[in-house]
């Protein structure tokens, strides 16, 4: 049993305890801590040049500071959205968990965790519509899988949204730092990594503890299906950034043909590296990618 396995977890145990009390010295109210201003220049970067989908390719080379600047405004609008879907996702999973068999013990966390998503999702959303005028839609190909198990079912939504989480961290703690970028842009994406390191860090213990409740009972090629499972679902988080729709409405012609040749590029399998490095390692450490 999953609460069994938590419960006998001294060290998951202490980090829940640690996180929740943190959670709760932590809060804020983020209606009244954000001053959003009516524009935000056009002539910026609106994301970090070195996080863009075209840094270090030859179409970088072919494009203007304006076509760079106009790219990096609707990538960063594509990046958010990509936020407000996954929070979306992450908070139907873990509501369906709450309070239920196996999850007893992180409960307490998980509304704490719920809470602070789903303010994230408002000012994620809040950005998009002030700055962007619209949410990108989600793209195609949304990671769902049908597996009879209940607890492997758990351990790929927890393990989905970790891969989510960390892949966003990873833009979010490099853009509160940029001072090319506009203070309300550092702003939301500082607050968003003070976050998710919380959740990642419990992410991370979680997602140890579930698979270590399907490896004692996996059966035939089970755990290889899900190692291969979890590493589609990697590129598919990653290539969510490589949006046509973006490359379009930035002025860009042939948006679809831009979108494969950046995904041939070897600065895309070096970004895509450098994204999810510790989240591999992590994944490897525990077993769960072969």
């Amino acid at each position: 049993m999953v609460s069994d396995l938590i419960n006998e977890n001294e060290r998951f145990l202490g980090i829940l305890d640690r996180l929740t009390s943190k959670a709760i010295d932590d809060y804020y109210n983020p209606y009244q801590l954000f001053e959003w201003p009516d524009a935000l220049p056009e002539e910026m970067w609106w994301m970090s040049p070195e996080l863009t989908t075209t840094f270090g390719t030859q179409a970088a080379e072919r494009l203007t500071e304006q076509q760079l600047f106009a790219l990096s405004k609707h990538e960063s609008i594509n990046f958010y959205s990509l936020n407000v879907h996954g929070i979306r996702e992450l908070l139907i999973e873990v509501t369906k968990r709450i309070h239920t068999a196996g999850f007893e013990t992180p409960s307490e966390f998980f509304h704490h965790f719920i809470g602070e998503e789903n303010e994230h999702m408002w000012f994620f959303a809040e950005f998009c519509l002030r700055y962007g005028g619209k949410i990108y839609r989600q793209p195609a190909g949304a990671a769902a899988v049908e597996i009879p198990r209940s607890n492997v079912e758990s351990l790929l939504v927890f393990a989905r949204i970790l891969i989510f989480e960390e892949l966003v961290d990873h833009f979010n703690s490099k853009m509160a730092l940029d001072t090319r970028l506009d203070d309300t842009i550092r702003a939301i994406n500082r607050i968003h990594h003070q976050d998710e390191s919380r959740h990642i860090a419990f992410g991370r213990e979680l997602v140890g503890v579930l698979y270590e409740d399907v490896r004692r009972t996996a059966k035939g090629g089970e755990l290889d299906e899900i190692s291969a499972y979890l590493r589609r679902y990697l590129t598919y988080s990653f290539e969510s950034l490589y949006n046509p729709q973006v490359y379009r409405d930035a002025g860009v012609e042939r948006p679809h043909e831009l979108r494969q040749e950046l995904l041939a590029s070897p600065a895309r399998t070096e970004l895509e590296r450098q994204v999810f490095r510790k989240t591999v390692k992590h994944f490897e450490k525990l077993g769960i990618l072969r």
